[in-house]
């Protein structure tokens, strides 16, 4: 039995592009969206781990293949072939998710301005630029589009102002793209992750001083016991995208466990 059998097809029919896709949330995001009947195109510029990505996401169900486009999202020209070569296919988008990020941890004193330009041009001035891009794309009928952000937009920690600052503005153009996109029926949200167990967190433990010490401590700081995984994040993503969420635009939803709700001695 396929997953699609088991599914409940929240977004059967619809066309959906995810940024980031080829590893971590963005690629649960995918999986989730591919299973729930979306035809899902998958975003990144990482044409190896795209590639190899969208061919294992395909084998769930070869009659809807999910598709990869190169694009490194700093670059507008790559940001519209990409979207161009989207369009071959399929001559509208429904559902947009901007969740191609770079994270840099980096005291001020050691922060470059290439740094800054580097963190503010992948995670914001992208999504910035491919939303713009594919806004004629939409339908009269609508659509979603969905920001990842982070509880780094509202909460500090140590080494984080290039990536704080990308994340906090992230939740500053959703808010203000839902208010500019109401009256073409396209809604715009964004969801803020806590620590998520991605390859680029477990690399980060793994070579850390102490990598059984730093997981067990992360854990305990989540009052749910746990920190996050992509799939987590990737369904708050599909109830965003969905119908189910119809109702709700401008919203910055937290997925950390209840990490930032904890008062910490």
């Amino acid at each position: 039995m396929t997953n699609d059998t088991n599914s409940s097809s929240r977004l059967a029919g619809r066309i959906a592009l995810i940024t980031g896709g080829a590893q971590g949330i963005g690629r649960a995001i995918a999986a989730l969206f591919h299973r729930e009947g979306a035809c899902v195109f998958i975003l990144d510029c990482d044409v190896n781990m795209g590639s190899k990505t969208a061919e294992e996401l395909t084998s769930q169900n070869r009659s809807r293949p999910v598709r990869y486009l190169a694009a490194d999202i700093r670059d507008p020209a790559q940001i519209q072939h990409a979207v161009n070569v989207m369009r071959q296919s399929h001559d509208r988008v429904d559902i947009l998710v901007n969740n191609a990020g770079v994270e840099l941890e980096k005291s001020i004193d050691s922060v470059t301005i290439e740094d800054w330009d580097l963190v503010l041009n992948v995670n914001l001035r992208g999504a910035f630029l491919l939303t713009k891009e594919l806004l004629p794309s939409f339908p009269q009928s609508g659509g979603s589009i969905v920001n990842v952000s982070s509880i780094h937009a509202t909460h500090a920690f140590p080494d984080s102002i290039p990536y704080a600052c990308s994340k906090a503005a992230m939740i500053a153009l959703t808010r203000n793209l839902a208010l500019d996109l109401a009256p073409r029926h396209i809604r715009v949200n964004c969801i803020c992750p806590g620590y998520i167990d991605t390859r680029l967190w477990d690399h980060y433990v793994q070579n850390s001083a102490h990598p059984e010490e730093l997981a067990r401590r992360t854990a305990a700081l989540h009052p749910v016991g746990r920190r996050g995984m992509p799939n987590d994040v990737g369904e708050a993503a599909l109830f965003l995208a969905s119908d189910s969420s119809a109702f709700i635009t401008g919203a910055d939803l937290v997925v950390d466990g209840g990490l930032t709700v904890r008062a910490h001695s």
